[in-house]
């Protein structure tokens, strides 16, 4: 198949076919501008949607069937009319081309790999991946079947302590890697990044989404987990963690079955990257550097229009025919399961055996019906496993056999045909799905679509029961089934029983509301649903800048407005020589000093610097903090011309000598003695957690509890201080890791206007304002600043730089990574253009980050 891309050889014998604009892909130090990037209207304009634009669908393995003629040795190809990547074209826009990418299910012969390729592109719009023998052993019935498999089915990764535990093979990982790797350069050589939409599927893939966004970062990326997703004490256990939720992130929607599994992917970016999210308008987002990652719920469904079309068929009438007369006066309970350890396969046949125990009236009516499909993975666990079915299921049937009569049944001599299975399906009275732990598992739709029956059976009664696991991803959708701990044998055999005797009536009302279920929310609604969210979740990529930053898995993508940039020296050192009254505000946590420093004294270099700006007569230059007066004070006593605002303004001094001033406020703190005690309660009741004494303020602090309960608590204790205040005359508010309550009428934002305003009635309005602060508190700040030119009470100012220290979005027009470029941006406003830096060490620790801009 031929690449859409510019890179394409054949491409330059004629002209190109126009495409969008794209940015050029530049080398730089961060923080230069490159003169493509100095007008803001340049920024690429929104992509308009045409329904023509293609989908790439990326599985494992494509929807095709392989077979080799034994006498010719040629393949030929059909589509595998059971596989979901082929079921889910239903729902796509019939207008888009639809390219599938991924393995084939048979070992082609290198030689044939062209022809192969070429067979399948012409014939069927699939690009095959080929994996060396090798490479496919350790990618798939390595990593994915030894590690992340029994993982995301929340097995932890333990053996017997005489073998020291199942060691990590890192070897495994890297040839999960390279398989993933292998995916990528397949789409890479079909995609056109502008215009093509990628929907990749489960964990067999879930590192592609790094390597597709470092080659494309404008790429449409959609991610659909089909497994479960642990919780993170689960997922924490697995020591390549952080790569692969940096690689989800990479996505522009994650997909999931339910809202545990989110959750669960949730609480790992919360607690493994720091990444907190945020419900806006029904969607979960999640920032990403500047990129909307949104988390999609919605789980799979079935293809009512296959489904129905078997159901018709002549095959599977003659096949239910059949059933009626082999089971004729029997009650058939059935079960379909892959040979797979968390299948619960051995405890549904135990939950048998207790039923006919304690209903011996079932004894020669009540059949099981075990359905086996082979099993997807290798080990001594699977071949175990199918020894104790096998050894359970004979010991049932010589305990409660007789002739003509076996209680269980089970088929695992081969795969059976798909009109079989939907034949076992229309006979049986009940189904019964008891994984210990699996992913969608749509049995109970397809049994309940069956159990509708067709025209050819309208005797047929249209009902159906359904004993459900609680540990799926369709049991929340099934309201109507019975769920049943698969643990707890004695449930599972009182809900069989509970399935079988229920009234006709019940039964009927049960099946209508599945069926009602199950027929609105198929594969095709799926689909649909997941490509228009890919679509509105991608629908500003073309609108923002992009910076490509890290290594390897730690590669991410940084996206900015067009009118929000990095700030240099080479920018603003113009604009600061040529004017004569500026005001600098500084944060300190944060900004001056790292939050990651246990030390917060000031080093001798900030110490520097701020002397340096200071001594410039034309410079007024303010320290605005939340910390107290004391500490301050204490730890700048060397800046002499310093000023400093502490406690968000509460305290002003112009300088060492002059006097702390506080706010025009009233001095009563009675409120205190109302919301210390209730902090001190919540103190108490939440690990990690501390009170902060301010003499304006309160401070609730929890960054050292755990991050789930933190935030839980950190909301009831803002409602409750919220109404034990309410007649106070404080304000309440949560910020980054707080809950702090502090008099109304303080904030930096305010500082920042008293400043001005003082400076302009001392006869020296300020032309120049460099305003830099890295946490909410700082967006007041940056607001009345960026506002003053409407604020008619405030001079007008023409140089006017706010400046975010990692903090994307921002009100700020300007951002910086972190304190160390926060110190060279200082450096280069009082250091003269021609003379190097007096502080090499700084230097050498920037100039060791470049970044791939876009």
């Amino acid at each position: 198949m031929p690449s859409r891309s510019h890179a394409d050889l054949l491409s330059l014998v004629s002209p190109p076919p126009q495409q969008s604009p794209r940015l050029p892909r530049i080398l730089t130090v961060p923080g230069v501008l490159s003169d493509c990037e100095a007008d803001p209207s340049t920024a690429n304009p929104i992509a308009p949607y045409s329904p023509t634009q293609r989908r790439i669908i990326v599985t494992n393995h494509l929807p095709i069937r392989a077979h080799r003629h034994p006498s010719s040795a040629q393949w030929s190809f059909s589509w595998d009319t059971d596989a979901l990547a082929f079921h889910l074209r239903s729902g796509l826009p019939s207008s888009a081309s639809i390219i599938h990418v991924g393995t084939l299910r048979a070992d082609i012969d290198p030689s044939d790999h062209d022809s192969v390729s070429q067979l399948l592109s012409e014939e069927f719009n699939c690009v095959p991946v080929f994996l060396p023998p090798d490479l496919h052993q350790r990618f798939y019935h390595g990593f994915c079947k030894r590690y992340l498999w029994p993982l995301l089915h929340y097995l932890l990764p333990l053996s017997p302590a005489s073998l020291a535990g199942l060691r990590f093979d890192r070897r495994l990982w890297l040839a999960y890697l390279s398989a993933n790797k292998l995916f990528a350069d397949r789409i890479t050589e079909i995609l056109s990044s502008d215009d093509d939409f990628v929907w990749a599927h489960d964990y067999h893939l879930l590192a592609l989404p790094t390597f597709l966004r470092k080659r494309f970062p404008r790429i449409k990326l959609g991610f659909f987990l089909h497994s479960p997703f642990p919780s993170s004490e689960i997922f924490r256990t697995l020591p390549v963690r952080e790569e692969l939720l940096r690689a989800l992130l990479n996505a522009d929607l994650l997909g999931f079955h339910t809202f545990d599994y989110a959750r669960h992917f949730l609480s790992c970016c919360s607690r493994l990257l720091g990444i907190d999210y945020e419900s806006k308008r029904g969607y979960i987002m999640l920032d990403y550097y500047g990129r909307t990652v949104t988390v999609k719920i919605l789980p799979v469904g079935v293809h009512m229009g296959q489904l129905q079309a078997t159901i018709n068929s002549t095959e599977t009438k003659s096949k239910i025919q059949d059933l009626m007369t082999t089971f004729k006066d029997k009650i058939l309970l059935l079960g379909r399961d892959d040979m797979d350890i968390f299948k619960g396969i051995s405890l549904k046949f135990l939950a048998m055996e207790q039923l006919l125990e304690e209903h011996p009236k079932l004894r020669g009516q009540a059949v099981l019906i075990q359905i086996a499909n082979p099993a997807r993975s290798q080990g001594k666990d699977i071949q175990e496993m199918q020894e104790e079915a096998h050894s359970i299921v004979k010991r049932i049937n010589e305990k409660f056999g007789s002739p003509g009569y076996s209680p269980i049944l089970l088929l695992d001599g081969g795969s059976l045909q798909t009109y079989e299975k939907i034949a076992y399906y229309a006979v049986a009275e009940c189904c019964v799905v008891n994984p210990v732990r699996d992913g969608m598992n749509l049995v109970p739709y397809e049994y309940t679509v069956c159990r509708q029956g067709s025209k050819a059976f309208e005797d047929m009664p249209k009902k159906s029961m359904i004993v459900v696991s609680e540990f799926i991803g369709c049991s929340p959708s099934l309201s109507g089934a019975i769920r049943v701990n698969p643990w707890n044998i004695d449930s599972m055999a009182e809900a069989m029983n509970l399935a079988i005797s229920m009234p006709e009536a019940e039964k009927q009302l049960r099946h209508e509301k599945h069926y009602k279920y199950v027929s609105s929310h198929d594969i095709s609604y799926w689909a649909r649903s997941f490509d228009q969210d890919l679509q509105r979740s991608c629908k500003d990529h073309f609108m923002k800048r992009c910076w490509g930053i890290g290594f390897g898995l730690n590669f991410r993508v940084v996206a900015l407005g067009p009118n929000f940039r990095k700030l240099s020296v080479e920018h603003i050192v113009s604009a600061y020589r040529r004017t004569t009254s500026r005001l600098i505000l500084l944060d300190y946590d944060g900004t001056m000093m790292p939050n990651s420093s246990i030390v917060k004294t000031p080093s001798k270099e900030v110490i520097e610097i701020l002397n340096d700006l200071c001594s410039d007569e034309k410079n007024v230059v303010f320290l605005v903090s939340g910390r107290g007066k004391d500490s301050l004070s204490m730890w700048f006593e060397d800046c002499e011309k310093l000023g400093i605002s502490a406690e968000h303004g509460y305290f002003t001094r112009w300088n060492r000598d002059s006097p702390w001033e506080s706010c025009q406020l009233a001095t009563e703190f009675e409120w205190k003695r109302i919301a210390e005690p209730v902090m001190k309660l919540y103190t108490e009741t939440t690990d990690g957690s501390y009170i902060e004494q301010k003499e304006s303020a309160l401070v609730w602090h929890h960054q050292d509890a755990d991050p789930d309960f933190g935030s839980c608590q950190a909301k009831e204790l803002l409602d409750h201080l919220e109404n034990v205040l309410a007649n106070e005359p404080v304000v309440v508010k949560r910020g980054q890791h707080i809950v702090e309550v502090k008099p109304q009428g303080i904030s930096k934002g305010i500082v920042a206007r008293n400043l001005i305003s003082t400076m302009s009635n001392r006869g020296k309005p300020p032309n120049f304002v460099l305003c830099i602060g890295d946490d909410r508190s700082d967006e007041d700040m940056f607001e009345t600043i960026m506002d003053s030119p409407k604020n008619p009470s405030l001079p007008v100012i023409s140089e006017v730089f706010a400046c975010t220290v990692g903090n994307k979005p921002s009100k700020a027009k300007y951002y910086l990574d972190d304190t160390v470029e926060v110190i060279k941006l200082l450096e280069g406003l009082v250091a003269p253009s021609s003379q190097p830096s007096k502080r090499p060490f700084l230097q050498a620790s920037f100039e060791g980050s470049l970044t791939w801009k876009i």
